[in-house]
């Protein structure tokens, strides 16, 4: 069954959802594309061989499955309309510039029962699954602290060209929402739940509402503490890159570059070793982990009908986590306490 994808945003996310399904010879047709800016679809549409269409429902009305790659305030609009036509949705991260309405576009696919994803593709990442692969090895004890910094040059320029970054009604906040939120999802993934955050904000662009720079602290149920910096500039030169340092008992674990790495360790009795690219992967093999490519899998649960991960629900604690920095920032770093779970929400 070839299945009919309809794109809303013709950006440079969206182009990189269709590099990736063509990576992965997905059984796919991009039926329909729409974008306010005339001239990003125009060029979406002609290097992929797409009809632009010059309504949102014609989107609708063309496609089996629909990619929501627009800017943030328009995602639970969209998704609420997929929703109601039954239409299974991907959904690009953060789901929505506050965590309200992002409860609310998990609540809405929930009632349709539709297929729903977000784009938190840093749990598919070789690196990041190599990492929690070494952090789960027998002897090294438990992961005592971390030191990850994440920066990008501010996306309102350069292969980004998303200016309406710069519009904190359109996109909500800055570097922390609507860049970190990815590292806050994957940092829960690796070490549990956060109990308590602080944080300290920056506005160095002079973007009003828009942080370029964030440094939060946050403590884990497990007792783990760590920081986390996140940063956009203005070195155009430098791609976005993660870093990400692990101390535990008795190892030591390093990414650099979060998709291929290279990951470094260094752990008892002489366990040592250094790995990227194709020879990460090919530990990863060697211990049964296969590293999926996530629109190929969002595909093939549309196809089979069943359900798609990370769902929207699994996107909750990092928007609640997120607002917990921001609430801290305003309080000139004073720590905020993080509730187990998502308070209100007993359905996920």
């Amino acid at each position: 069954m070839t299945v009919r994808l309809g794109f809303f945003g013709a950006g440079f996310i969206a182009r990189h959802h269709v590099s990736m399904l063509r990576l992965g010879r997905a059984d796919v047709r991009i039926a329909a594309v729409f974008d306010p800016d005339r001239e990003k679809g125009r060029a979406f549409a002609a290097e992929h061989g797409v009809p632009l269409v010059d309504v949102e429902e014609a989107v609708f009305d063309a496609a089996d499955a629909v990619y929501v790659c627009t800017w943030t305030s328009e995602h639970p609009r969209l998704v609420a309309e997929a929703a109601r036509r039954g239409l299974p949705v991907f959904c690009e991260k953060p789901l929505a510039t506050s965590l309200a309405d992002a409860v609310d576009m998990v609540e809405c696919v929930r009632r349709a029962g539709v297929v729903n994803q977000v784009g938190l593709v840093m749990r598919d990442y070789p690196g990041f699954l190599l990492l929690k692969r070494l952090l789960s090895r027998d002897g090294i004890g438990r992961p005592m602290g971390f030191v990850f910094r994440d920066d990008q040059y501010i996306p309102i320029q350069g292969i980004y060209q998303s200016s309406w970054r710069a519009d904190v009604r359109r996109s909500g906040a800055g570097t922390l929402l609507e860049h970190s939120i990815h590292d806050l999802d994957i940092l829960e993934w690796l070490f549990g739940p956060v109990v308590s955050v602080s944080g300290r904000s920056g506005e160095f662009h002079a973007i009003a509402g828009i942080e370029d720079m964030v440094v939060a602290t946050l403590e884990f149920d497990s007792g783990l503490l760590g920081t986390l910096a996140s940063i956009w500039h203005d070195v155009l030169e430098r791609p976005s890159l993660r870093r990400l340092e692990v101390f535990a008992e008795r190892a030591y674990c390093a990414l650099e570059g979060d998709v291929f790495g290279p990951v470094r360790w260094t752990g008892p009795d002489g366990d040592s070793g250094r790995v990227r690219d194709e020879e990460l992967v090919a530990r990863l093999h060697a211990w049964g982990i296969r590293p999926r490519n996530p629109d190929v899998a969002f595909v093939e649960a549309v196809r089979d009908g069943t359900p798609a991960s990370p769902a929207f629900a699994q996107a909750l604690r990092p928007h609640l986590l997120t607002e917990a920095i921001y609430r801290s920032c305003a309080e000139h770093g004073k720590a905020v306490e993080v509730p187990p779970g998502v308070p209100g929400v007993d359905w996920i």
